[in-house]
């Protein structure tokens, strides 16, 4: 989490950047990321890197994953609505739950954030949100970097990434390859867009001429505050579920859609037959539908519709696993089955009611 700090003072100054600054934010940061350490952490006195030593007598093959992201254009909205202490949450979501896909535990990660100017107040809200997904997934936040841009940014605009690393044993990797015809499809809930679909979102708020501060009854809150409600961390619950039951696949529901998702953790030859009768979408997603004109067709194409992560279990397995999500206070569901058919997940019938 250091700032770039490279130059002289007064020339650096001069130029837009402001050391102090970058030191006050580094130094509000501490708090947070001491949240998320966990024993495996190797103290680095220089700072330079982040160390973690892989206990390697704990696996018999141990394989490391790794996973990048961002959060895309929602950390736009963050910035009009002066909210910066969740979009953190939503970058290790989109990291650590592309993790699990594969079996494997989120181990740390890392974070970069660049930004037009340094505010310390507002780096460590970033950075405390990073934090607190961390927390969630139960991985350690080991080391990051927060540049200074002046010129290339304004002083209002950030962006932010993320890289993550797990492991799982060899022999437990998760895929395709262990889908069965007959397996059960389990869905989770999400808690909204999650990070995915937000130019579609900016859109329809330009178009529509929406006011993000304006009460929305049917959504039960502020406009943006509701757009900028954090996306749901599901690394532990997934690795909770993979070591109580025998789960084949994962698929963790980002950009594209329930559908184009689930159809990478299947095989060739096998489809899974999806019930929209399963589930009410979120009110947000009729909204978004409704005030940008947006058919069936597009919103499934672009947003998750409720449905943040799916596993797909071995059929005689599939009661115990959504009793293990509702112990872990996931909301879950049958949504469909595995069938012979030509590797696609297909949607049939039409949504419940809310």
């Amino acid at each position: 989490m250091a700032a770039d700090s490279t130059g002289t003072t007064g020339a650096y100054a001069a130029a837009g950047v402001d050391i102090a600054a970058g030191e006050r934010a580094v130094d509000l940061m501490k708090r947070h990321v001491a949240r998320t350490r966990r024993p495996e952490q190797v103290t680095d006195a220089s700072g330079f890197a982040g160390l973690f030593r892989l206990d390697t007598a704990k696996y018999r093959d141990p394989v490391l994953a790794t996973s990048t992201d961002g959060v895309g254009t929602k950390v736009m909205l963050a910035q009009q609505m002066d909210k910066h202490d969740t979009i953190g949450i939503d970058l290790v979501g989109m990291v650590v739950d592309d993790l699990v896909v594969s079996g494997a535990e989120p181990l740390f990660m890392t974070d970069y954030i660049a930004t037009g100017a340094v505010v310390p107040e507002r780096v460590a809200e970033i950075v405390g949100g990073i934090a607190e997904g961390c927390h969630q997934a139960g991985c350690a936040l080991i080391g990051g970097e927060t540049a200074e841009h002046p010129g290339a940014m304004d002083p209002e605009e950030y962006d932010l990434a993320g890289a993550g690393t797990g492991v799982v044993e060899g022999d437990a990797i998760l895929g395709p390859d262990r889908v069965r015809e007959g397996d059960a499809v389990i869905a989770m809930a999400s808690s909204g867009p999650h990070s995915n679909g937000y130019s579609l979102v900016r859109h329809i708020v330009d178009e529509a001429d929406l006011d993000l501060y304006s009460q929305v009854p049917e959504l039960g809150g502020v406009l943006g505050e509701v757009l900028l409600t954090p996306t749901r961390v599901y690394a532990k619950d997934c690795v909770a579920l993979t070591a109580a039951v025998e789960v084949h696949a994962y698929s963790h529901v980002t950009g594209g859609g329930l559908a184009a998702n689930l159809s990478r953790s299947l095989p060739e030859g096998l489809d899974a037959e999806l019930d929209r009768s399963t589930w009410a979408p979120l009110p947000v997603f009729g909204y978004l539908a409704e005030k940008g004109g947006v058919g069936r067709e597009d919103m499934e194409a672009t947003f998750n519709m409720g449905v943040g992560m799916v596993a797909v279990v071995a059929a005689d397995d599939a009661e115990r696993a959504l009793g293990v999500l509702a112990d872990r206070g996931v909301q879950a569901w049958r949504l469909g089955v595995v069938k012979n058919g030509s590797g696609r997940a297909v949607l049939n019938g039409e949504y419940r009611n809310a």
